[in-house]
C-alpha cells in the first residue's frame, strides 16, 4: 500500500482519512497544531438534513446525504441524534413555510397541537410546521475529535503543517478556505454562528425558523446549549461579526421562543466555506495530489460520499500499480 499524506484536518479530510484507514492504508495527517479548531468544519451546525437542503440545492443532496447519515450512524453512533428536524414560520411568513414545501419532499404536514407534541416548547407559538422525520443530527466538534481520537489509536501520525510531501506516494489536499488562492474556481462563502446557554428552553431536534430576510436555525447541545446559525455571505472575509448579525440572529431567535431574549452568549464564531459554482464539492487529481474541496455548507452531509469516492480512487490505483 502507498504511503499517503492528508493534508487538513476538518470534516472533509478526517473522513477521507477514516475510509482509507479501515481498509488498510498507511496515512500521515498534516494538519494545525490545535487540530480543526476555528475551522468552518469546527464552526457548522452539524445537520444530517439531506431533504430540507433541497430546499436550495441539487438533487444530488438528497441522495449522497441520506447515505451520510447511515454512516455516520455506522462509524459515531454514540453521537448521531435521529430525532428530524422541525420546521416553522410565523403565521405572517406562511407563505415561506408554503414555497418550503413545495420545493422538498420526506416531510409530514404537522398541526399546531403535534407540533406541540414534539416539542413541548413551541406549543401555542406556530399554526402548523413541516416534520422531516428522517433527519438526524450531529455535534460536529464532538465528531472531529472522535475521529481523531479513532485515527490516533489505530496508529495514525498527525505531523505539522509544512510536511515534505515527498516523502510520500500520494497527497490528498483537504485543505479547504487555504486552497482559496490557488484554485480560481473556488469562492468563498462567509458564515456565522452563536452558541448559546439557557435552561428555559428544550428542544430535542433542529429547528429551522422561514423568514423571507432571516431565515435562521437552531440546533441544541448538551449543557443547555444551542447553535444559532443562518448567514451565507458571498464572502472570504473572516473579520469578527458585525452587531447587525447579531442583533438579526436573536431577533430572528425571539420570534422562535421569547426566552432566547435571556439566554447567555456563551461563544461567536465566524467561518468560511469555499464554493464551487454548482455548489457542490469537487475531487480533482493532478500527478499525485488529488483534491477534495467546496462542500459549501454541506460538509457534513456530504464528506462521507467524497470520502468513499477518494477511498475506491486510490485503492483502484494500487491494485493497477500491483498488476
Amino acid at each position: 500500500m502507498k504511503k499517503i499524506l492528508i493534508k487538513g484536518a476538518g470534516v472533509g479530510g478526517l473522513t477521507v482519512a477514516y475510509e482509507l484507514f479501515t481498509h488498510g492504508a498507511h496515512i500521515t495527517i498534516a494538519a494545525p497544531e490545535n487540530g480543526p479548531a476555528g475551522s468552518a468544519s469546527w464552526y457548522a451546525g452539524g445537520m444530517l438534513a439531506p431533504y430540507c437542503e433541497c430546499d436550495n440545492a441539487d438533487s444530488i443532496i438528497e441522495k449522497w446525504g441520506v447515505k451520510a447519515i447511515k454512516w455516520w450512524h455506522k462509524v459515531l453512533p454514540e453521537l448521531v441524534v435521529r430525532h428530524g428536524t422541525l420546521v416553522v414560520a410565523a403565521p405572517r411568513d406562511n407563505v415561506e413555510l408554503d414555497r418550503f414545501a413545495a420545493r422538498t419532499t420526506g416531510y409530514e404536514i404537522v398541526s399546531a397541537k403535534e407540533l406541540g407534541d414534539l416539542e413541548p416548547d413551541l406549543a401555542g407559538r406556530f399554526q402548523h410546521g413541516l416534520f422531516f422525520a428522517s433527519e438526524a443530527h450531529i455535534d460536529p466538534r464532538k465528531a472531529l475529535d472522535a475521529l481523531i481520537g479513532r485515527l490516533k489509536k489505530g496508529g495514525v501520525a498527525f505531523v505539522a503543517i509544512g510536511e515534505n510531501e515527498k516523502d510520500y506516494d500520494l497527497v490528498i489536499d483537504a485543505t479547504g478556505r487555504a486552497r482559496l488562492q490557488l484554485d480560481g474556481q473556488l469562492r468563498g462563502i462567509r458564515g456565522e454562528m452563536l452558541l448559546v446557554r439557557t435552561t428555559d428552553i428544550h428542544f430535542s431536534r433542529p429547528i429551522r425558523l422561514l423568514h423571507p430576510r432571516i431565515p435562521l436555525y437552531v440546533v441544541p447541545r448538551q449543557k443547555n446549549i444551542f447553535m444559532i446559525g443562518a448567514t451565507m455571505i458571498e464572502s472570504d472575509n473572516l473579520r469578527p461579526i458585525t452587531t447587525r448579525s447579531i442583533m438579526e440572529f436573536l431577533n430572528a431567535a425571539y420570534i422562535l421562543h421569547p426566552a432566547f431574549a435571556e439566554a447567555e452568549i456563551v461563544e461567536i464564531g465566524v467561518g468560511v466555506r469555499p464554493a464551487y459554482a454548482d455548489n457542490l464539492p469537487h475531487v480533482k487529481r493532478k500527478d499525485k495530489v488529488i483534491s477534495i474541496n467546496g462542500f459549501y455548507r454541506h460538509g457534513y452531509l456530504l464528506a462521507p460520499e467524497m470520502a468513499i469516492q477518494i477511498k475506491n480512487m486510490v485503492l483502484q490505483n494500487c491494485v493497477q500499480d500491483l498488476l
